[in-house]
């Protein structure tokens, strides 16, 4: 009988200990990022044409696991925003699209997106950036930086 109590206590340390570690491990996958960005026009690459003044807009986003929740504002468009990206890049210079946000784009557009693991150390190196295209800047009218927001 003792043998057995033993034993029992020994199976029920084991359950416990496996337990705290599931929860501990499944409590990191939920750890959530948060990203944003100031656009404006005198962060785009190339220098927008005929912007108005004021131009301007917000990116804000939340990394959970791979998949990124995203919001974007913007004002003061030359026109209608065609479509918003996130490119890659670091500041000063163009890069090609990495993941479409929206397009035709309304100022407090929303989605999500899946990542990839290099597409998620990109964004946490500061090496992407949002802009917003409209057909009189179809390179981009405005632009931000994608950084840690805390």
């Amino acid at each position: 009988m003792k043998r057995l109590m033993i034993v029992m206590v020994a199976v029920l340390a084991s359950v416990l200990v496996a337990a705290s570690l599931a929860a501990a491990g499944s409590s990191a996958q939920a750890k959530t990022t948060k990203f944003s960005a100031a656009l404006n026009i005198g962060q785009e690459v190339p220098r927008p044409k005929g912007t108005k003044i004021g131009a301007s807009g917000r990116f804000t986003a939340t990394l959970t696991g791979t998949t990124l929740t995203w919001k974007l504002t913007f004002a003061h468009l030359t026109g209608a925003a065609g479509a918003a990206h996130i490119h890659s890049g670091v500041k000063g210079t163009a890069g090609g699209v990495v993941k479409a946000l929206c397009g035709p784009c309304s100022s407090g557009a929303t989605g999500t997106l899946t990542l990839t693991q290099a597409e998620i150390t990109a964004l946490r190196n500061r090496k992407d950036y949002v802009n917003v295209h409209t057909a009189k800047n179809p390179s981009g009218e405005i632009r931000g930086q994608i950084k840690s927001a805390m």
